[in-house]
């Protein structure tokens, strides 16, 4: 008889380091499985790729054991290792802050090809530079020119706003300076002389 399901849950991992400590312990705690078992089970399976993020599928059963299915590192790790990034572009497509060769691109889509929904290398490279573009990459030959031009517009664009707000700031200080000079200050004799 196969066993009952009880929950499946993804898990970003580092390869070769899982601690009983979060987030491991937080996931997998209140389900019962035994977290020693399965940080051991999970560093020996990947103690060759150390240094990487590693999504393991787990499934946990309801007699409290547990199958897990090691992935590929995501794509965007991949894209920030391949360009020796820390992080991506703030502004996303509007700010190019790397350029990878299609070369690179086709290796990165070589790995992802059998975690993405996609039949070859061509439509996996699509969807890796279309996450490359979203975090600021730019593509050799495919999209660079592009989103250099993007990336030129959107400063102009920004310079402009800059200019707006800074205007808005001077009109909304001159409105505060007049506001005050135009109201009257009426002294409590005034105020006695009218009355009478």
């Amino acid at each position: 008889m196969a066993k009952e399901i009880t929950r499946v849950l993804t898990l970003q991992i580092p390869a070769g380091r899982a601690t009983p400590a979060p987030p491991v312990g937080t996931a997998l705690g209140p389900l019962g499985i035994n977290l020693q078992e399965f940080c051991t089970k999970y560093n020996d399976a990947t103690k060759d790729k150390a240094g990487e993020i590693l999504p393991a599928k787990i499934t946990v059963y309801d007699d409290r054991t547990f199958d897990f299915i090691i992935k590929t590192p995501p794509t965007p790790n991949l894209l920030k290792k391949y360009a020796k990034l820390q992080k991506g572009s703030v502004k996303g497509a509007h700010e190019v802050v790397a350029t990878l060769t299609q070369d690179q691109i086709r290796e990165i889509a070589e790995i992802k090809l059998p975690d993405l929904n996609a039949y070859d290398v061509e439509s996996a490279m699509k969807i890796v530079e279309g996450t490359a573009r979203n975090m600021g990459i730019a593509v050799e030959g495919v999209n660079d020119k592009e989103m250099a031009e993007e990336a030129k517009e959107a400063l102009e664009v920004e310079k402009e706003m800059e200019e707006r707000a800074q205007e808005l700031a001077e009109m909304e200080a001159e409105q505060q300076a007049s506001a005050q000079q135009e109201v009257p200050v009426i002294n409590e004799e005034n105020k006695e002389k009218e009355a009478e």
